[in-house]
């Protein structure tokens, strides 16, 4: 004999805990991309979110976090630090602190790739210059305001042909700055790939054209 069900689909619904809830942090993050002629018309403008960091993101925001070291009787960085970043324990200084920085751009490429918590290039990047299938970038610009960190970069087209831009990624480049043996400043820069995104459709710059990308990162709660 088979015992009814005797809890129904209602009974049911009343016991789910919605995965959002009102009080809950979120971080959301979005890639823009705004592509003008040569005259300086805006022809096109694309919004989607940012959906692939990468584990050195997540590796670089725990410096934030947790700090740069294991704690005060271990002088040696955290774990996450020497396995992910690839970064040294410890550097000898000769009594001198060290110091960490790091800074972000943005890289455009022409290829696809599947997406990868491991991922440390893009599929086909196109280098800066004005030569064939490149595109001149400028500096990247990052600003802070409260919940939002807003990373911008323009790029332009030299080329007789129009280029198309169906990858981004966020680039971060981390300096340890320190003194060396002799006491003289000393520097070891390590580069990363923060995240990857394909464009749900190519953006294409036309010759003597120009666009913005930009990649926003939104904290609430």
């Amino acid at each position: 004999m088979v015992a009814p069900d005797i809890v129904s689909e209602e009974d049911v619904a009343k016991l789910i805990i919605p995965d959002d809830l009102p009080d809950e942090p979120s971080f959301k993050a979005y890639i823009e991309a705004k592509v003008c002629d040569r005259e300086g018309r805006l022809i096109r403008y694309h919004r989607q979110p940012m959906r692939s960091l990468t584990q050195y993101f997540l590796a670089l925001m725990s410096i934030a976090i947790i700090g740069t070291y294991q704690n005060a009787s271990t002088n040696s960085a955290t774990g996450i630090i020497t396995s992910t970043l690839g970064l040294p324990g410890q550097i000898s200084t000769g009594g001198h602190s060290a110091n960490i920085a790091w800074g972000w751009s943005i890289q455009l490429g022409s290829g696809t790739k599947t997406f990868s918590p491991s991922l440390t290039t893009l599929a086909a990047p196109i280098a800066n210059g004005t030569g064939a299938g490149q595109l001149a970038y400028s500096t990247a610009n990052v600003t802070y305001s409260g919940t939002l960190i807003i990373i911008s970069t323009t790029v332009s087209s030299s080329t007789p042909v129009p280029i198309s831009v169906t990858e981004i990624g966020l680039l971060g480049t981390v300096y340890l700055q320190y003194a060396n043996s002799g006491g003289g400043y000393a520097s070891s820069t390590y580069n990363f790939l923060l995240s990857y995104d394909t464009f749900s459709s190519a953006i294409s710059i036309p010759p003597g054209g120009m666009a913005v990308f930009q990649i926003t990162l939104s904290f609430s709660g």
